[in-house]
């Protein structure tokens, strides 16, 4: 590989930092401007024309640029301005780039296509996209439920390629051992459907046994293929999202960001609060609104949690409720999924259960102390709400945490008005400061970046066979310890700019839970060094 070959690969290029060495030996002498730059150097120019850009999508745009051409100094940049940076690569502008995919398409940016039309493509797809690379981590999606905005079809790649970004500049996994995976089973948006730009499969989606075999058939090769692999599985839909997990997570080191990830970062976000309260999680009531994946797997997870504290399985249920389109969820209703089965009441014990489709006669019905909200339904914390939890308990656990903004249950500032200081609130979407009767209060995000790269790092480093309950309480326990809750207005996650040292400690809470239960297959059995070791750093070899 020569020249112009070496700098269309964002794997090996250096652009302008070739030294005049490399530059002989690769031929690319005279076919570069002369000077020498470092990376720092090519940090600050990429940074000045990037503030230069008028909108975060043209932002956006041209870090896409950079990470389509040079990967390690995308990486730099991202590093240095990980908190300005995630939400221009990431949540909520990535979803404005899904939504233009197709009209816009540039570059495939090394992701692998799958369609499930032709399932004897699939070990030939991942042999293609992988190429010399070793694959350790796949995040893969088939885009039925994209972020806060729906089925996006083929369209929904760019998720998995923003999730990974996420990976490498928070985790520090090489960029060179991922990849990322979009399974095109159709779509049911109209509007792509009749777009004669649009890139996928020109068809409703069909979730039937064909569509099940067909993931099973990948799962099956891409373990082959890639024998230390680590899978994310990514905003599938409500219908199929769990039920694929739960195939598959006894058998493989498998995750799923939606149900798992939020879970935990939703958890880790209760233990913060509670630490201030000095208060046990088993003596909580929490109730969810809405009722999809991410609602129902956080209920699970928090649920779980509180078995491993002490709780029977059936005394924890009891502390749970769920609101979803219906209202509370009864066990009677027969368009119940198979996540929302386990936290459906009986209607007799109920005096009004007629009356429970109105979220503040829940919330008095049942006495919530926590109230966490995956709706996306804009607004439906209102100030009745705030002040029906506020009376079932003294501080209580507010987190609305529906993205993009547009769909967020009620905004922090109102929370903390409305609760006149006594909730304890983290938002899905970054959040100021609020100033409230001469208190700043500081708004954790309850985002799964905090969480889901240290999860990844750990399972990675310890090479662990399986993802366990055990390993993800221990990533939400460690998410405590970066701020001080002893403050009036402490946040109750960490700051999203410590979100490099947040990955690290996560990740060898992890991998060393994985070693406890006999889980983790590495060679070397110092977790910490192990963890160390394979994190890469944004530099120039």
């Amino acid at each position: 590989m020569r020249a112009h070959e070496i700098l269309n690969d964002p794997f090996k290029n250096k652009g302008t930092a070739f030294t005049m060495e490399e530059r002989k030996e690769l031929g690319l002498v005279g076919i570069l401007p002369p000077y020498v730059q470092t990376i720092e150097e090519q940090a600050k120019q990429a940074y000045e024309h990037y503030l230069r850009k008028p909108s975060d999508l043209e932002k956006r745009h041209f870090l896409m640029e950079i990470f389509n051409t040079n990967r390690t100094l995308f990486y730099r940049l991202f590093q240095d301005h990980v908190s300005e940076f995630n939400p221009i690569v990431y949540d909520p502008v990535i979803a404005e780039t899904i939504e233009q995919y197709s009209d816009l398409f540039v570059d495939p940016q090394y992701a692998a296509y799958l369609d499930t039309n032709h399932p004897e493509n699939i070990e030939e797809t991942l042999k293609n996209a992988a190429g010399d690379r070793d694959i350790r981590l796949i995040v893969v999606t088939d885009a039925e439920g994209i972020l806060g905005i729906g089925d996006w079809g083929v369209q929904g790649v760019d998720i998995a390629v923003g999730k990974l970004m996420v990976y490498t500049a928070a985790a520090g996994i090489n960029p060179e051992n991922v990849l990322p995976l979009v399974i095109d089973n159709g779509t049911n948006r109209q509007e792509l459907l009749d777009n004669p730009n649009y890139l996928g499969n020109r068809h409703a989606r069909v979730n039937d046994e064909k569509y099940q075999e067909f993931i099973d058939k990948f799962v099956e090769i891409a373990e082959n293929l890639f024998p230390k692999l680590y899978l994310h599985w990514e905003d599938f839909g409500r219908s199929t999202a769990a039920d694929i997990l739960n195939r598959h997570k006894d058998n493989i080191a498998t995750f799923n960001d939606d149900i798992q990830g939020t879970g935990m970062i939703v958890l880790g976000g209760v233990f913060g609060a509670l630490d201030i309260k000095k208060e046990k999680l088993t003596d909580q009531i929490y109730l969810c609104y809405g009722g999809g994946s991410a609602g129902a797997g956080i209920a699970a997870r928090v649920h779980q949690e509180m078995v491993n504290e002490g709780l029977s399985e059936e005394e924890a249920y009891s502390r749970f409720f769920m609101v979803d389109k219906q209202g509370l969820l009864f066990d009677d209703m027969d368009d119940l999924t198979p996540a929302q089965k386990p936290f459906a009441k009986k209607r007799a014990d109920f005096e009004n259960a007629g009356d429970m489709t109105n979220l503040v006669d829940v919330i008095k019905a049942t006495k919530a102390t926590i109230l966490v909200g995956t709706s996306t339904n804009p607004g439906a914390f209102t100030k009745e709400v705030v002040e029906a939890m506020c009376a079932n308990t003294e501080r209580p656990v507010i987190f609305p945490i529906s993205n993009p903004t547009k769909k967020l249950e009620a905004t922090a500032a109102q929370v903390i008005e409305w609760s006149k200081g006594k909730a304890f609130v983290a938002t899905g979407i970054p959040s100021a400061p609020v100033e409230f009767e001469g208190t700043t209060y500081y708004i954790g995000q309850a985002n799964n970046a905090l969480v889901y790269p240290g999860l990844g790092l750990g399972m990675l480093a310890s090479e662990a066979k399986l993802l366990t309950d055990e390993m993800m309480g221990a990533a939400a326990h460690s998410l405590g310890g970066f701020v001080d809750g002893t403050q009036p207005g402490a946040p109750v996650l960490p700051p999203f700019d410590a979100i490099n040292e947040v990955s690290l400690k996560v990740a060898e809470a992890v991998a060393k839970k994985a070693q406890e239960q006999g889980l983790a297959q590495a060679q070397e059995q110092d977790m910490a060094k192990a963890v160390r070791d394979l994190h890469w750093t944004p530099e120039y070899k």
